[in-house]
């Protein structure tokens, strides 16, 4: 519906703004599309590895970890992007602002014993 809609329909959720995020399978090498809250940060875009504080990663970081280059669509714009995992103080201020849009993450950061990752995407060039 978002793609369709170019995120008229689909790009909010509970208050959240929301992206598609589409990473190359890491061992199918098919394309993966995941919606994602997102913030924006000084021209980037910011998502967090949540999985709701499972023990493991999300399928779509691990497929990043693998090959960090990746599209996103957000409302009718898709872009090239490149991720990479915010750390140190960088991720403790990213940290913040995503749970100023989204305050179950520091729930699901106390249900695992993993980092739960903030990963930052950057536009990739042409």
């Amino acid at each position: 519906m978002y793609r369709e809609t170019a995120g008229r329909r689909g790009a909010r959720w509970r208050g959240a703004d929301i992206l598609l995020l589409t990473t190359q399978g890491r061992q199918s090498g098919e394309p993966r599309t995941t919606p994602l809250i997102f913030r924006s940060d000084d021209g980037r875009w910011v998502v967090v590895a949540s999985k709701g504080g499972a023990p493991a990663n999300p399928d779509w970081y691990e497929n990043l970890s693998a090959r960090p280059e990746a599209t996103i669509q957000v409302l009718g714009d898709t872009v090239a992007v490149l991720a990479s995992t915010a750390e140190g103080d960088d991720r403790r201020r990213l940290w913040s602002l995503m749970t100023e849009v989204w305050p179950a993450y520091d729930e699901y950061q106390q249900r695992t014993a993993r980092e739960i990752p903030v990963v930052v995407f950057t536009r990739r060039d042409s």
